[in-house]
């Protein structure tokens, strides 16, 4: 692969200070001999953690063949839409470090909420699984399979650094032990995780290389600026995304009214009830108010694991948009592959909603509303 300088791998929207490109060129260059790099990255909100993580992605391809990114974002997803903790394996380099783009996870885990705050306990489980995937095919194995041989990883962490956030990102550091901790710093001190290896006990030895930057976006007095984000915008934006894949790419969809038209019209998948388990994942419902709860809603479409660690692997999400008591036949508009829809026997219902600007369009029936798509007989 041709070597790439900082310059091809800043983004026109978005600036790189020369210590975020130290710290990304230390960890990519850190030793000649394996095993790879595993990188932890941490910080307050808006600090910059996704946009390093790019940057640390990019590098990384410059000396590896691929990457696997490891997303504990739930709220904030990089490659899949949010509600999902996932284990992505990148190949290629990202041009613009502004853009995030969807990508097809290698294992995925639906947590159905946007915060860790409802679970802590099953989130931490499905991000330890994760890791010890990563571990077993990319650690373990490299004698058995020289292709998975030498692939560093990225752990991105969420912006919820205090209480039992604080908590939770200090149970996943000391499971993952990972060989680097990159902690993004802001000017508000108040905010920031507590100075040097907050996560080593007294009496123990650091085994990690820390890394400390400050946010990249400064004033004139060189306070840190933290980007303000719409979280709840971004959110439906990337859910939108991900059910625009129902459709093809060239497929003249570039308005929110234009992809409300097209999911009223896309004919759904037939899911007969008696061939699917349905799990609330974070609530308790009786079973005469089942359907109620599944219509119009978003779904994990999941396949109940037949392995000990007895965690089902989700194969995307899809949109329950009608349900047919009579026939005990469920209607879902989904973008996953026919291929793997015929794995899925499990749904899975969490708090992850249909994004309002879909079901209030001017002159639009929303998705499930529709009575003009399925055929009558």
């Amino acid at each position: 692969m041709a070597s790439l300088g900082h310059d091809d791998l800043q983004s026109a929207n978005i600036f790189i200070p020369e210590e975020w490109s130290d710290a990304a060129d230390t960890i990519a260059y850190d030793s000649t001999t394996p095993p790879p790099p595993v990188t932890f990255v941490c910080g307050p909100k808006n600090s910059g953690k996704t946009t390093f993580s790019r940057l640390l992605l990019n590098v990384l391809l410059q000396r590896y063949k691929k990457v696997a990114y490891l997303d504990t974002d739930v709220g904030q997803t990089e490659f899949t839409p949010p509600g999902l903790l996932s284990l992505t394996t990148i190949d290629k380099i990202t041009s613009d470090l502004s853009i995030p783009c969807l990508k097809t996870p290698e294992r995925c885990f639906f947590f159905g909420d946007i915060s860790s705050k409802r679970d802590p306990k099953t989130y931490l489980a499905y991000i330890f699984a994760l890791y010890d995937h990563y571990r077993r095919t990319y650690l373990l194995s490299n004698g058995k399979s020289p292709g998975n041989a030498g692939v560093p990883l990225v752990i991105n962490t969420t912006g919820w650094v205090k209480g039992i956030g604080y908590d939770i990102l200090v149970d996943i550091l000391k499971y993952i032990s990972p060989t680097h901790v990159v902690k993004i710093c802001i000017s508000a001190e108040s905010k920031n995780l507590p100075a040097g290896a907050f996560w080593v006990e007294d009496g123990d030895a650091a085994v990690s290389t820390l890394i400390e930057i400050n946010s990249a976006r400064q004033d004139s007095f060189n306070r840190s600026v933290l980007v303000q984000k719409d979280a709840r915008l971004l959110r439906d934006l990337r859910v939108m995304a991900y059910f625009r894949q129902c459709f093809q790419s060239d497929m003249q969809i570039t308005t929110i009214k234009e992809l409300s038209r097209a999911l009223a019209a896309h004919p759904p998948y037939e899911i007969p009830v008696s061939s699917i388990k349905i799990k609330h994942v974070h609530c308790e419902v009786p079973k005469s108010e089942v359907f109620y709860s599944l219509n119009a809603t978003i779904v994990g479409l999941a396949v109940d694991s037949e392995y000990s660690e007895k965690f089902p692997d989700c194969m995307g999400l899809g949109i329950v948009r009608a349900i047919d008591t009579l026939k005990h036949v469920l209607y879902v508009i989904t973008p996953v592959p026919k291929s793997s829809l015929q794995k899925v026997d499990l749904l899975l219902q969490g708090f992850i909603q249909i994004p309002t600007c879909l079901l209030q369009v001017q002159g639009c029936i929303s998705p499930y509303m529709s009575a003009d798509v399925l055929p009558s007989a």
